[in-house]
């Protein structure tokens, strides 16, 4: 991303009402998967830190950023280790595996998906889960996707034929973020036609009242996720387990 864009989402992420209903969306399909009681969970391009709190419900936490900046920004949170690493090929030595990896919304960054994808399953323990989200559908592209330095946008087929191709058996995956699809696709592709040239504007808050009530509707999306998957969204959500007799 834009690094001034690092220093935007650590102002905002904690308020925002997107990255707050993606973090109750990911702590509910997490809750719903069995982990040991003592689980190492690994925040793999973990920016700015605003997702470590909500991971520590799930064991010991640590994370990993790419971007120097973001990396210190997360450290100062004083809630986890942060180190910097990027995938594939130069991230930290550890001590042992992971019972749980999140990825969220770093994938689509990443040009090496198939060799970042198998540096990740040799993170995890036998059994040890991988919860990532991407951005949905190629026509959905537009100046966001330009500024945050994205490669691609997924659909469900791609992405799994991604994770099962570096060796993940996929257990559960969805698009999300469909409540709003309508206004959101017609946003971006009216910017298509119209550029507005302010690819910032959605990390911008909106009032506090309209702030509160998206919130609260994107969020409610985790009672269908936790049970079932939606067939469109601008986003997607898929959670990939290594074998129990992977090496």
């Amino acid at each position: 991303m834009q690094p001034v864009l690092y220093q935007q989402m650590r102002e905002i992420e904690d308020r925002h009402w997107w990255f707050q209903g993606r973090r109750q969306i990911v702590s509910a399909v997490l809750s719903s998967l069995k982990r040991p009681a003592d689980a190492k969970v690994l925040d793999l391009g973990c920016g700015t830190g605003g997702n470590l709190e909500m991971l520590l419900d799930f064991g010991s936490v640590t994370g990993v950023e790419m971007d120097t900046e973001a990396a210190a920004l997360a450290s100062q949170r004083g809630i986890a280790p942060v180190s910097q690493g990027s995938l594939p090929d130069e991230l930290p030595l550890f001590d042992a595996g992971f019972d749980l990896v999140t990825m969220l919304d770093v994938l689509e960054h990443i040009e090496q998906e198939d060799a970042s994808l198998s540096a990740v399953k040799q993170l995890l323990e036998p059994g040890g889960h991988l919860l990532l989200t991407v951005p949905a559908f190629e026509f959905l592209w537009g100046p966001h996707d330009e500024s945050h330095h994205h490669k691609r946008r997924y659909r469900a087929r791609s992405l799994r034929t991604a994770l099962e191709a570096a060796g993940f058996r996929v257990i559960r995956l969805s698009y999300y973020n469909t409540w709003l699809f309508p206004p959101v696709a017609l946003l971006r592709l009216l910017r298509k036609i119209m550029p507005a040239g302010d690819a910032e504007l959605e990390a911008t808050m909106p009032p506090g009242w309209l702030n509160r009530c998206l919130k609260t509707l994107f969020a409610s999306e985790r009672f269908v996720l936790t049970r079932a998957h939606f067939p469109f969204g601008v986003s997607l959500l898929a959670v990939a387990q290594k074998a129990e007799d992977s090496a």
